[in-house]
């Protein structure tokens, strides 16, 4: 299969990595997860990183996350047939094919666990035509809670900035992703007052920093809930030194032990804040290339 050494070669990183990390390794089961999209490692335009977060649903894990071949147009049913995730009843086994049902998606990227093992599918929208909130809430599969939050998004100026969608499938929950955020939306007064108008506790003084540095946002939606669940801020870098804020220790840790490709290297640290507090979370690049799309 094209792409069997590329994915061979990654599965050893990981593998290595993990290691340096204390992360529990099981060769099977990430084997089985790069060998379902082997040939997307062979692309020469596949973007591969790794990314580690400070919350303690997150400690001793390391996730994945890749682009998938441009031809394959269907990842989920991939997973499906490979035993990656089981099949459901529930919406959120057909809302993927809804979107593209309605929705110019240009290419997809898959997301998984050393130890949790497969968890979502990232929808790519073509930067020069993001989506609207409006329209993704009208897609009957879609969480009701998107359609709740429509009019938030439009007063932020973010209704019509969707660059990328993310379906967490063992979560039910998805991840709106916006682009061309308007710089405004990253003030320390706005971001106190975008937490306020959703219900959120007060950010750190820390977490502002950060955010004035941000280049995105996305959200956390999900059927069971009628509120955003968590919302996240990113800034992009190529030296942590230059963050307005230290990284903290397992930060440190994750950047000591996962390799990169290439001379540069480009990494995404990100703030989330939930109702129960908040966390950081740190993206490092193995492969990329400019003007690819973050996962944050």
């Amino acid at each position: 299969m094209p792409g069997t050494s590329e994915a061979a070669e990654l599965c050893s990183t990981i593998e290595e990595s993990a290691r340096l990390l204390n992360v529990s390794y099981s060769r099977d089961r990430v084997w089985s997860l790069l060998s379902a999209y082997g040939d997307a490692f062979a692309h020469p335009g596949a973007v591969v990183a790794f990314r580690v977060a400070t919350a303690m649903r997150h400690v001793r894990e390391l996730d994945c996350r890749f682009t998938t071949h441009p031809d394959d147009r269907d990842p989920y049913a991939r997973a499906l047939s490979h035993g990656l995730t089981p099949e459901t009843d529930h919406p959120v086994g057909s809302l993927l094919a809804e979107i593209q049902g309605r929705c110019p998606v240009e290419s997809h990227g898959i997301d998984f666990g050393v130890v949790g093992g497969f968890k979502k599918i990232y929808a790519f929208f073509t930067p020069d035509d993001l989506q609207k909130t409006s329209k993704l809430a009208e897609i009957p599969a879609m969480p009701r809670s998107l359609a709740g939050h429509v009019g938030f998004f439009a007063r932020h100026g973010l209704d019509d900035r969707v660059g990328v969608f993310g379906i967490d499938y063992p979560s039910r929950t998805v991840n709106v992703y916006f682009n061309d955020v308007p710089a405004g939306s990253f003030d320390p007064e706005t971001i106190r007052s975008t937490l306020r108008e959703i219900g959120m506790a007060a950010p750190s003084e820390r977490m502002l920093r950060l955010g004035e540095k941000a280049f995105g946002l996305y959200v956390t939606l999900g059927w069971e809930s009628s509120r955003i669940e968590r919302i996240c801020y990113a800034a992009a870098t190529t030296d942590l030194t230059t963050l307005p804020v230290s990284v903290e220790p397992e930060i440190e840790k994750f950047v000591r032990s996962v390799p990169h490709g290439g001379e540069d290297r480009k990494f995404v640290y990100g703030v989330a804040l939930t109702f129960q507090g908040e966390y950081y979370k740190l993206e490092s690049h193995y492969r990329w290339k400019p003007g690819a799309m973050d996962f944050i």
